[in-house]
């Protein structure tokens, strides 16, 4: 069964939503129906939240959290976080969910809301939150940009992309990788201006596509979630040496490089030592430290 998972800024809880949902025995139930089975994040308005949903994730299981009695974790993976929040309530008045749909009242909202931070979702009700949700990475206008183009998309994208919206094509577009791939390109070349981190070069093309590229620091293949938190923008050069931890991050944000590995002549282009690498300006969206300290550990035992 789908659902919808609450979160708030405030929260006590132990969240890191790409990966785990923490949550009271009270919604154990709730939250077990939605194994093997997507969910959206809906984030409240406490602490001055934006009242709409804002990712999709898929619940692989329920574990028990041994520090903590009566609390629980979902662990998710498939993480993707929407270009845009959705509103749980559109221009019309119309209500996302049709549990609000169906009150009376629509004045009783957030009174039916209370308590209820884990709950089911109709399957179309969940298209439609996550067609909205990702409206900007499917927009044939961006398609150049994210390399969802004619020139960039194999035969299957391609037909997935033509296709009549439906619950089974959003859950085809959540697990296709040239979809997610443009959804986190757009997130981390958004968050870091299209300029790459190491060189500061900034180069968009007349179709809006940027030089620089997306990379993971925590690779997708390892496990690592598809969040601009775990992305970082790169031009080409500086990508393919990231990727095979030449270059990494230190604690400070600064740049490290295996010297005997990475010709002079580009190191001439990267800051100098201790200096930091550009990051973007909203502190939410730099680098996540844990992700961080998986790439610099493989780059130290590279670099030895």
């Amino acid at each position: 069964m789908k659902g919808v998972f609450e979160i708030s800024g405030s929260s006590r809880y132990d969240d890191l939503i790409a990966e785990r949902y923490h949550f009271p025995s009270v919604y154990l139930r709730a939250a077990t129906a939605c194994v093997q089975d997507w969910i959206v994040y809906r984030e409240t308005g406490s602490g001055g939240g934006r009242k709409a949903y804002v990712a999709t994730a898929f619940v692989d299981r329920i574990d028990a959290d041994a520090a903590s009695a009566g609390m629980h974790y979902a662990r998710v993976s498939r993480f993707v976080e929407f270009d845009r929040p959705v509103p749980y309530r559109d221009d019309g008045g119309r209500f996302a969910e049709r549990m609000l749909r169906d009150l009376e009242n629509p004045a009783f909202a957030g009174r039916a809301l209370r308590g209820r931070f884990v709950r089911p979702l109709d399957g179309p009700d969940f298209a439609a939150i996550v067609d909205a949700g990702l409206s900007d990475t499917l927009s044939p206008q961006r398609a150049v940009r994210l390399e969802l183009d004619a020139d960039h998309i194999d035969p299957a994208t391609a037909a997935l992309l033509s296709s009549e919206p439906s619950e089974r094509r959003v859950e085809q577009m959540l697990v296709n990788r040239k979809i997610r791939d443009a959804a986190f390109r757009a997130h981390v070349l958004q968050a870091y201006g299209d300029r790459c981190a190491v060189t500061g070069l900034r180069m968009v093309n007349g179709g809006g596509k940027a030089e620089a590229q997306a990379a993971h620091i925590w690779s997708v293949a390892d496990g690592g979630p598809d969040v601009v938190q775990n992305g970082i923008a790169l031009s080409a050069t500086a990508h393919w040496l990231f990727d095979r931890h030449l270059i990494s991050i230190g604690e400070g944000f600064d740049l490290l490089v295996s010297h005997n590995k990475v010709p002079s002549e580009l190191v001439r282009l990267f800051p100098s030592s201790g200096v930091p690498i550009g990051l973007p300006e909203d502190p939410r969206l730099r680098p996540h430290p844990e992700y961080v300290a998986r790439h610099r550990a493989r780059f130290m035992g590279d670099a030895v």
